[in-house]
């Protein structure tokens, strides 16, 4: 009986409204932190993962000796990997792509990689127009890691944060 009457009595008087109008008035003249995002940027962390990168040597040899160590540690088996043997008896990539749809972005291929050739960069800006373009091939993930050698190189020296 009290449980029916306690329900009308909130029902008519509106205290959940009175409620979360108190929780709005609270927040209402408070500062405000949204931040109008192509114009300002917020920091991003060191230990951001981004859009995927292969990296070259100086002599513009590509690093990857096709170990398939990546291939064999991603969780969620978006990367797929083809060699051959050249003829000097080092093994090289004929195909790496990645779906960036199935990557979780956890950066195990990074740390797997022995000679450095697979990194995630600090890119989070980027998108698809087409389909097929989220599968990144191996001239595109090159063309990444040319474009952004310096910065690559850099994030990945001694003296950088959290690497």
């Amino acid at each position: 009986m009290f449980a029916k009457i306690n329900f009308y009595l909130k029902s008519f008087l509106f205290l959940e409204l009175l409620k979360g109008l108190n929780v709005t008035g609270r927040y209402f003249f408070r500062k405000k932190v949204t931040v109008q995002y192509p114009e300002q940027k917020t920091p991003i962390s060191p230990r951001f993962r981004g859009l995927h990168a292969l990296r070259r040597y100086a002599n513009g040899e590509e690093r990857c000796i096709a170990c398939k160590l990546c291939e064999a540690v991603c969780p969620a088996l978006a990367i797929t990997i083809e060699s051959e043997q050249r003829e000097d008896g080092t093994r090289r990539t004929t195909r790496y792509d990645i779906d960036l749809f199935k990557c979780i972005y956890c950066g195990f291929c990074e740390e797997a990689c022995p000679v450095d050739s697979i990194v995630e960069t600090n890119i989070f800006e980027y998108h698809f127009e087409n389909r097929g373009e989220n599968i990144m091939t191996k001239d595109k993930l090159l063309e990444i890691g040319d474009q952004y050698e310096e910065q690559l190189a850099a994030d990945r020296s001694a003296d950088a944060p959290y690497r």
